[in-house]
């Protein structure tokens, strides 16, 4: 019995080496045979297209199954705009299968980048021109901590009616804000920046109580205050109602605690 256990072994051992070399010589396995027929594709066309798609892999696809490379169509793929992953996969005996994820833009960074919902900077044509982003910009080796400080201070602003827009950090770590509308507010270097917006945030409504003209520049560089710089008032405004706001808004400072 082991004997023929053996002999069929031995055939089964043949068949896997001589079944390639027979397909090869009846041309089974030529590159023009079993064409591509069927492309699957598994993605959410928001900034990359379906035409985009299908125009890159005709361009890579070779004239078969055996002669199609998986590898290669996935890096002409992920060289396309907004592509974050993509994954390329062959069916037999006719199918290519496509998972292509692509960038969602979460803020501006700098001049010309983009920073993705990953925390993924990435480059792409129009970048400037994508709408409703904040704008971010800092060393790139601290985004998570620029993130976090505009998340934690445009929701303190936001409960006295300010928006935030955007957050800067220097590269000698001094922090500003960009609001809706052009004010800015200057916060400095600091360890702990949210504390200088908590203390803002907790006296400005008082601050502004009365006063006609927005804001232009607030500064939060000082240990026990800030200053305020105010726009021009509009033309046909009057008076404002407050004569003494600026005077009320310096009462809060410390002009000799004032730090960089």
């Amino acid at each position: 019995m082991s004997g023929l256990i053996r002999i069929i072994a031995w055939f089964l051992a043949l068949g896997v080496v001589a079944l390639p070399l027979i397909a090869v010589l009846n041309g089974w396995m030529a590159p023009d045979r079993w064409p591509i027929r069927h492309l699957q594709v598994t993605a959410e066309y928001q900034r990359v297209s379906v035409e985009q798609i299908r125009t890159t892999v005709a361009a890579h696809t070779g004239r078969g199954y055996f002669d199609t490379d998986p590898a290669a169509i996935r890096t002409a793929l992920a060289g396309l705009p907004w592509v974050d992953t993509v994954e390329v996969r062959k069916r037999w005996p006719d199918r290519l299968e496509v998972l292509l994820v692509e960038h969602r833009a979460r803020a501006h960074w700098g001049e010309d980048r983009l920073l993705s919902a990953q925390g993924v900077l990435f480059i792409t044509p129009g970048a400037a021109d994508v709408q409703g982003l904040p704008r971010l910009s800092g060393p790139d080796d601290r985004v998570d901590e620029v993130v976090a400080f505009y998340e934690n201070a445009r929701q303190q602003l936001a409960l006295v009616g300010l928006t935030l827009e955007g957050v800067s950090l220097t590269a000698r770590g001094s922090w500003s804000l960009q609001l809706n509308g052009g004010a800015s507010i200057v916060v400095g270097r600091s360890t702990t920046p949210q504390v200088r917006i908590a203390r803002l945030v907790r006296v400005l409504p008082q601050l502004l109580e009365g006063e006609r003209r927005p804001f232009a520049r607030i500064d939060l560089r000082y240990t026990n205050g800030f200053a305020i710089a105010w726009q021009d008032p509009l033309p046909g405004a009057g008076v404002p109602v407050r004569r003494n706001a600026d005077r009320t808004a310096f009462n809060h400072l410390s002009i000799s605690d004032y730090s960089t």
